[in-house]
């Protein structure tokens, strides 16, 4: 099927089903033990972690296409050894997956912001950037664009990242099963900061990190079919964006200046060749 079918088939089905901003209607706490907080009448969540456990939410709606945007206000100081994690994923062995993992570091260095992409169970599509601000200061904008052509990574209407549908080179795209919205802070002092040399100083937990002003443009998924986000076709320009020619421009300023690691050019990591996208995008 092609993607203008698979659009108009979309449009077809529209109705009202915008989401913007609270979290006591968005999202369930689903673990963390009281860890994790909705405040100020649902304009605000907080997630924390201590030596007993980190904590997490998921969104109460599966999506099938749609752009997300949440703010985030990230763990300050030393936080070393944590990953926040914010997501869309379904579910099983086979399961799709959009991935922004912020890697927690030292005090005066910078956080890591690592992206990947799973499609049927199969990621190893890491890039990782630095940012251009110290996202612990203040509220910044991550979001994620996922229509039938692409998936479009932003920070602050900047975008970082393009996966592109690449179906008809025999490369897989998520486009089939519904995911739902995930977050949550944890110990990953493992592997998370220097690979694993740096470990958490449980003397500055707790760890929290915040998050306001949700807002979903989707196709919200129920009973095995997917209702897209208003009637109004201007507003459904989200299910056929795509990066323009200053956002072309935007994302290479950032490729060039902010990427650490990118997995299309780890010769290393994949002796037999880079996967195909890398060639083909």
């Amino acid at each position: 099927m092609s993607n203008k079918i698979e659009i108009e088939m979309l449009r077809s089905s529209l109705v009202l089903a915008a989401s913007a901003g609270n979290f006591y209607q968005d999202f369930d706490l689903t673990w963390g033990d009281g860890r994790a907080k909705i405040l100020n009448n649902g304009q605000l969540l907080t997630l924390s972690l201590d030596k007993t456990s980190g904590s997490g939410f998921k969104s109460n709606k599966e999506y099938l296409f749609g752009k997300i945007d949440m703010q985030l206000k990230l763990v300050p100081g030393n936080s070393a050894g944590t990953v926040t994690a914010y997501y869309l994923s379904s579910l099983g062995s086979a399961h799709d997956e959009i991935d922004f993992e912020f890697l927690g570091n030292l005090s005066g260095d910078p956080y890591i912001l690592h992206t990947n992409v799973f499609t049927q169970g199969k990621g190893n599509r890491e890039q990782q950037f630095y940012l251009w601000f110290d996202p612990t200061k203040d509220f910044h904008t991550y979001s994620i664009l996922w229509n039938p052509q692409s998936i479009i990574f932003s920070v602050d209407g900047t975008p970082i990242r393009e996966f592109k549908n690449l179906e008809s080179k025999g490369v897989p795209f998520p486009k089939n099963q519904p995911m739902w919205i995930y977050s949550s802070l944890w110990n990953a002092d493992d592997w998370a900061t220097r690979g694993g040399l740096v470990k958490t100083d449980w003397s500055q937990a707790p760890f929290t990190a915040s998050y306001r002003n949700f807002n979903a443009q989707a196709c919200i998924w129920s009973s095995g079919s997917s209702s897209c986000s208003s009637n109004n076709s201007s507003a459904n320009s989200w299910l056929t964006e795509s990066l323009d020619a200053t956002g072309q421009e935007r994302i290479k300023w950032v490729q060039k200046n902010y990427m650490i690691y990118n997995y299309c050019t780890d010769i290393k990591r994949f002796p037999q060749g880079l996967p195909p996208e890398c060639s083909l995008a």
